[in-house]
């Protein structure tokens, strides 16, 4: 099933778009749920659903937070609560290609706009996270699948065991064929549903499953993880837009395993298809890897596991007021007698100010 346009859902967030570094589970919520299903039962997996609504280039912008709030029906729709003043980063520190797990407080150096912010709070943690699981489902992918999903089953159990994931296969169109769960059987299932058509709308598949993360996640720290063979040749968004989407979410990280081996894509395609993924990963504080044969995800999921598994929670209230809008960039220095030079990753930056969100997405059969 897909959601297209005649329910109201309004989103309303005041102040800005930041995420916390605790958080609670969100009150439960009413949900459409797909004819002849029982309510709170679910989905079967014969039965696709898209797990947002399908991305619109026109449709308003958006600031909500990266970690959900509580949720409460007022009205039509619903009103999404939740500390606004908080800025939270998620930093991956590295000497050369390794991982820095042992750095304090004291080293690190956050900059807004290119002023010095003051550290409110500091974490190094391996704690719970939520992540997006979003594989290309169209027709090229079709051999690449059966380890493509071993790979990503391997990356969930070398997580925290209390993450949570769902599952998400797109080719011209995005559907949801796990819910979020922390059962490994489930989200086999779901990666499982394998219909390899159609064309690669990319762009749309990563803001509809960062919607829902935003929307649903029970976990503050978040993670996109989209693994794709192609170039997006289908999408309503292009580039520019998705990232901005996403930023204006303070979305999730975004890693992107790009399968842009073999003859069936020009020199030119293959080009633009790396410097779409690269840029959606560097923007969201993830990264993109390459790989050069199907052989290599396997390690590659390791390495994404281990890096989300080792990150350092930051958080800052910045020197400008909340009502003054516009993206602002953040940058974060680290440094340690211990290590001649480190390079620290995170989000490029956010934006502070909130909108209203009213879009009409509903079930029906596909």
């Amino acid at each position: 099933m897909r959601l297209c346009n005649n329910a109201v859902l309004a989103v309303l967030i005041a102040g800005a778009a930041l995420s916390l570094p605790a958080q609670q589970p969100p009150a439960s919520q009413p949900t459409s749920q797909p004819s002849g299903q029982v309510p709170g039962q679910q989905p079967t997996l014969t039965v696709d659903r898209d797990p947002v609504r399908s991305p619109d280039a026109a449709a308003p912008a958006v600031t909500a937070p990266s970690a959900p709030g509580l949720v409460r029906k007022e009205g039509e729709g619903y009103v999404l609560h939740t500390d606004v003043e908080e800025v939270v980063l998620n930093a991956t520190v590295l000497d050369g290609n390794k991982l820095v797990p042992d750095l304090k407080r004291d080293a690190f150096e956050v900059y807004e706009d290119g002023v010095k912010q003051t550290l409110i709070s500091f974490q190094h943690t391996d704690v719970p996270v939520s992540i997006a699981l979003v594989v290309d489902n169209s027709g090229s992918m079709s051999r690449k699948r059966p380890s493509v999903n071993k790979s990503a089953l391997d990356l969930i159990q070398a997580s925290n065991p209390q993450d949570e994931a769902f599952v998400v296969n797109f080719s011209d169109e995005a559907f949801i064929d796990q819910e979020f769960t922390s059962e490994v059987n489930k989200l086999r299932d779901g990666l499982s549903h394998i219909e390899s058509r159609g064309g690669t709308a990319l762009y749309d598949a990563v803001v509809a499953s960062a919607d829902k993360l935003v929307a649903d996640a029970r976990r503050p720290k978040q993670v996109l993880i989209l693994i794709t063979d192609g170039e997006d040749n289908a999408s309503t968004l292009n580039l520019e837009q998705t990232i901005r989407r996403v930023q204006q979410l303070s979305g999730p990280v975004i890693y992107s395993i790009g399968l842009l081996f073999g003859d069936e894509m020009s020199h030119a395609e293959v080009r633009h298809a790396r410097r779409a993924l690269e840029m959606l990963s560097a923007e969201t504080g993830g990264i993109a890897f390459f790989p050069k044969s199907i052989e290599q995800v396997d390690q590659i999921a390791a390495e994404v596991a281990r890096d989300i598994r080792n990150q350092y929670t930051l958080g800052y209230h910045s020197t400008k007021p909340t009502t003054e809008p516009g993206f602002r960039r953040v940058t974060v220095q680290a440094e340690d007698k211990a290590h001649a030079k480190l390079t620290v990753r995170t989000r490029t930056g956010y934006f502070p100010v909130a909108r209203v969100l009213k879009h009409t997405p509903a079930l029906e059969k596909k």
